[in-house]
């Protein structure tokens, strides 16, 4: 019976949970071993079998705790979740030096990017990732998201895992920082363009053209660095700087009958997507992204119809 069970275990390959012990009598190098008594088969000789006697039974007990907590520790697969998207610490960097540059330009408001590639991740160099984001720029807003320029103090620079832009021009009231690493995860912070006009407000279709625009930047930037269209990434579009500030169009055709408040001072959205889906879905993702920031003033929605026509407008080349 007994090696009937050994050999079912094996068969069912479950033979890494099991030990093996025998009586020390029953091998043939035993000085106790009896020719004709029991002895271990010859097809298990080449196994590690723990051996035991009568008389040191404490001994036994001892060894045997021993290699069961051995081999519990070789055959347990540690209990792992789903691969992490985002990657906080990197995030909570990037987020530090994008608010020192805020803050030097004495701005509290702002935009924050983010997107992060599904694993498996991609690897790139630092010059593919240079060329990349220099040509993703899109520049129908007139100064872009992730604003790529050549001058020798605002260019690109190139870090271990990546390239950083700080970018403080002395001709605009504004900053731009971003960053993008080897394995695609990408960050952007940007100063509001409200707070270059008045800014007590926020602008809704201000706030559609950038969402829109920060989409079709991140599916032009995928795009050149080879992810399939098909692959999936999370973006987040963080707004802050808002308490006080009041809601408001920046287009006096589409001005608002009532300046809503907000009092929440900070409001974030995230969204899985891809690029295929950003080319047949952009009207619904960046609603995704904007619904959460519009409703914290004072629950204000916005018709699919406006949306449809700022964004639609934006692919046209238009600012509405």
């Amino acid at each position: 019976m007994f090696y009937l069970e050994v050999g079912y275990t094996m068969g069912v390959d479950k033979f890494k949970n099991l030990l093996l012990t025998v009586r020390q009598d029953h091998f043939p190098d035993s000085p106790d071993y009896k020719r004709d008594g029991p002895r271990v088969h010859f097809d298990l000789a080449g196994y590690d079998i723990l051996r035991w006697s009568p008389d040191k039974l404490p001994e036994f007990r001892a060894e045997l705790e021993k290699r069961i907590r051995r081999r519990q520790i070789v055959v347990s697969a540690p209990a792992r979740g789903p691969a992490a998207i985002w990657d906080a610490e990197w995030i909570d960097q990037q987020r530090g030096a994008a608010n020192s540059g805020l803050g030097d330009i004495g701005r509290s408001g702002y935009m924050e990017v983010r997107a992060a590639l599904a694993p498996p991740k991609i690897l790139k160099t630092q010059g593919e990732l240079n060329e990349a984001t220099r040509g993703a720029q899109i520049d129908t807003f007139g100064w872009p998201i992730a604003p790529y320029l050549n001058t020798e103090e605002l260019r690109p620079r190139a870090r271990a895992d990546g390239i950083v832009a700080s970018v403080k021009p002395e001709t605009k009231e504004s900053y731009d920082y971003w960053a993008i690493r080897r394995n695609g995860d990408f960050y952007s912070a940007a100063s509001l363009f409200e707070d270059e006009r008045r800014p007590e407000f926020i602008f809704f279709n201000t706030r559609i053209v950038r969402v829109t625009e920060a989409l079709l930047y991140l599916a032009r930037l995928y795009t050149t660095l080879g992810v399939e269209r098909t692959a999936g990434f999370s973006v987040a579009v963080r707004h802050g700087g808002l308490k006080g500030r009041r809601l408001q169009s920046s287009n006096p055709s589409r001005e608002l009958s009532m300046a809503l408040k907000s009092e929440e001072d900070v409001i974030e959205a995230e969204i899985s997507t891809s690029t295929d889906e950003i080319e047949a879905k952009l009207v619904e993702k960046v609603k995704e992204l904007l619904a959460p920031l519009f409703a914290v003033f004072e629950f204000f929605q916005l018709s699919d119809k406006i949306y449809e026509d700022i964004v639609n407008r934006f692919v046209k080349g238009e600012v509405s």
